[in-house]
């Protein structure tokens, strides 16, 4: 596993169009390989300020959308019209735009789905990564190539709190109830299938996310800082707005700031 790489960009806006730059360019890059790349969403403000750069983007027709995967690190377990799901943000500022492939499209079950049932939900997820998992994984999640990851006040990540059951779950997705936030039944990737990227991005901006980010690069403990966790194959990136950036230690290398 990788050792992180700080980037910092001088704010929000500047960093969602580092990182639409930077996931168009990996894209195409996997698909010049020959590969149909597939990456992990994520929700929240930041991640909706990297899709609306994505979608506004010329560079963006470079990529081929109808070979991309995509997938969901956690999702809120409320009905498919609730604007709290991140799939629907997702879709609004992007999806929608793209010349996807819906069996390419992975979203997490809804509430009408199973049943209002989150652990059916979480099994049910757990088997379409299973199904997308190719021999050369090794395991019964697909190795995504890009996986963003926001980080909260508290160091979680995906659905994955600080001291809860789930952070100890060796299953690919599991139910989580009675989240500190709400709402508070969701659907989350656990620690293993989280790792299972070639390359891991912390996508934070904020100065409501500086602690968090310092206690995660300063060597804490997972179970207290469950973005400690996560690790890319072959990179870990923080990306990092200047604001999410203030408490870290300044001898930490930061690979470019602007």
């Amino acid at each position: 596993m990788s050792d992180p790489a700080v980037f910092v960009q001088h704010d929000a806006e500047s960093l969602a169009q580092a990182v639409s730059a930077r996931l168009i360019t990996r894209l195409v890059d996997v698909q010049s390989s020959g590969r149909s790349p597939q990456i992990v969403l994520t929700g929240g403000t930041i991640a909706d300020l990297i899709h609306r750069a994505v979608a506004g983007s010329p560079a963006r027709d470079g990529v081929d959308w109808a070979r991309v995967g995509i997938w969901w690190g956690d999702e809120r377990f409320v009905p498919a019209d609730d604007e709290q799901r991140n799939e629907l943000q997702a879709r609004a500022a992007l999806l929608d735009t793209l010349p996807l492939d819906p069996r390419n499209v992975h979203p997490m079950p809804t509430p009408e789905q199973t049943g209002n049932d989150p652990d059916l939900a979480a099994q049910l997820y757990a088997d379409e990564l299973a199904r997308a998992s190719r021999p050369g994984d090794h395991g019964a999640v697909p190795t995504f190539d890009v996986l963003m990851l926001g980080v909260g006040p508290d160091g979680h990540v995906a659905s994955l709190f600080p001291g809860r059951p789930a952070l100890y779950d060796e299953r690919t997705a599991v139910a989580v109830r009675a989240a500190p936030k709400p709402p508070p039944t969701r659907i989350t990737m656990t620690l293993p299938a989280l790792g299972r990227s070639h390359e891991v991005w912390f996508v934070v901006s904020g100065p409501d996310k500086a602690a968090a980010v310092r206690l995660a690069l300063g060597g804490a403990g997972v179970i207290q800082v469950p973005a400690a966790g996560p690790r890319g194959i072959q990179g870990t990136r923080w990306l990092l707005d200047q604001a999410a950036a203030a408490q870290l230690p300044p001898d930490l290398p930061r690979l470019t700031s602007t």
